[in-house]
């Protein structure tokens, strides 16, 4: 392992983004059905935590070139803390402590994350999480802290920072496009540079008609998003929340009555959501959309477990001005199919790569124009669906939050685990002070698609359950 390794170009750009009104920390819960003591989560993460040279590596140099370097002070007792929750020690306590964390900034002289054990939690353990953007993408993330399960655990898929694994395909193509033109050095950057903050250079380069020149230049010319109670300054203050389970097989059910994927219904119910909670707000809006950006994967599987970001973005405008929610549903579901067929992911994976390697105002400004592009920020990850154990406790459910960017107050996460779904919610406190209004809201509309698409329990099949295009 090399004493200084230097950060990617997208990694360097998740760092430099952090600000105290929106931190880039990846904030989880796990909840664990029996009581665990802090000694015996030390004693996992030594064995199947910190075999990801990652995480006993600290930043150096963060605001010129920053590159990852051995902690030589690391201790894990700087980055392991026990808690207790006050009053009742339930639900609400857990999210007013998540919630307090998520506005507090990791500590930069030290590898950049920090776990904290609620011993006594509803009989059992909840272990908060948090992990620094810049270290990896959801996905990677998602892998790492599977291998603390009993069930993921294997010495043999600790990677080195010296691994490197081959993409295939068209996704190599894709990326080696995008790595071949950050190789070509200032000139590109300087055009991305200039495209980003002139958008009118961006409508020329569309004309062009090349996909993926076409996708970048959409990503980088949209329109501000309305308007809305969703948008507005940001403070320092968070807030998080968490939906109660929803039977994943319900969903699919639902999906599969008009040829959708999970995705789009989850996403559908989302829009139904946010209808909701704008409806709810003393001022109410008639907007028609509501612009979300939305991660997409481009790790294949066999990079599973190596760190650093792989993932692009891609706008979606969620229609909630549409009253029925079917027709948002298929809205979403109609938009979705597009941007699967495009380029737009890999073009905003190559301006972010470009991002880190120009100057931290230049980014700044990059990052305001694409944050005020959108309103919220929207990622569904799906989880394991077997039962997952961590010494023998079982993980009865594992909640992560997006972080966001910019001058974006709302992130939305969809999570799935053994047989559910649960929806969380972390916003700015002064922009959103009742998110779980929007939980509410979700709720509503997962049962209203239900109500509409499924039949009774001791009813056959009604006309509506036949599969349309």
């Amino acid at each position: 392992m090399p004493p200084h390794e230097p950060l990617s170009g997208v990694d360097a750009a998740w760092l430099r983004m952090d600000e105290p009104t929106n931190l880039m920390t990846i904030t989880g819960v796990l909840v664990l059905d029996d009581p665990m003591d802090v000694d015996t989560l030390k004693a996992l993460l030594e064995e199947r935590f910190l075999g990801f040279d990652r995480f006993r590596q600290r930043v150096r140099d963060p605001e010129g070139s920053p590159y990852w370097e051995l902690d030589p002070y690391f201790d894990l007792d700087r980055h392991v803390h026990r808690t207790a929750l006050p009053g009742a020690a339930g639900r609400d306590e857990l999210k007013e402590r998540v919630s307090t964390l998520m506005s507090v900034p990791l500590d930069r002289d030290k590898p950049l994350w920090e776990m904290e054990l609620v011993e006594d939690y509803l009989g059992g353990s909840a272990l908060i999480i948090r992990l620094h953007h810049c270290i990896a993408d959801g996905m990677a993330l998602l892998q790492v802290l599977l291998s603390l399960t009993d069930e993921y655990f294997d010495p043999a898929r600790f990677p080195t920072t010296e691994d490197r694994g081959l993409l295939s395909g068209v996704m190599q193509g894709a990326l080696d496009t995008v790595h071949g033109t950050v190789r070509t050095g200032r000139r590109l950057l300087s055009e991305g540079a200039k495209s980003l903050l002139r958008p009118s250079r961006a409508l020329r380069r569309a004309k062009q008609g090349l996909s993926f020149g076409a996708a970048l230049s959409k990503f980088l010319s949209l329109p501000h998003d309305d308007d809305t109670p969703l948008k507005g300054e940001l403070g320092v203050k968070q807030r998080a929340t968490w939906s109660a389970p929803l039977d994943l097989a319900r969903v699919k059910r639902i999906g599969g009555v008009v040829d959708a994927k999970v995705n789009d219904v989850l996403l559908g119910a989302v829009a139904g959501a946010l209808r909701y909670y704008l409806a709810a707000r003393t001022e109410p809006t008639d907007t028609e959309t509501v612009r979300a950006l939305i991660p997409v994967n481009l790790r294949p599987p066999e990079q599973a477990f190596e760190l650093g970001n792989r993932f692009g973005l891609v706008f979606l405008d969620l229609p909630v001005g549409l009253d029925d929610p079917l027709e948002r549903m298929l809205a979403v579901k109609q938009r979705m199919d597009a941007l699967k067929g495009s380029a737009e992911a890999v073009a905003a994976f190559s301006v972010l790569e470009s991002l880190g390697y120009l100057p931290l105002s230049v980014e700044d400004r990059a990052v305001r124009h694409f944050s005020n592009r959108a309103s919220a920020v929207m990622t569904n990850v799906p989880g394991p669906q077997e039962p997952l154990h961590m010494k023998g406790r079982h993980v009865q459910h594992v909640m992560p939050w997006v972080p966001r960017a910019g001058h974006v107050g709302l992130g939305v996460s969809i999570f799935s685990y053994d047989g559910t779904v649960r929806l969380g919610i972390a916003c700015d406190a002064g922009l959103i002070p009742d998110p779980d209004t929007i939980i509410e809201g979700f709720e509503r509309e997962f049962d209203r698609l239900a109500d509409d698409l499924l039949p009774a329990p001791d009813e056959g099949p009604s006309p509506a359950s036949s599969p349309q295009g």
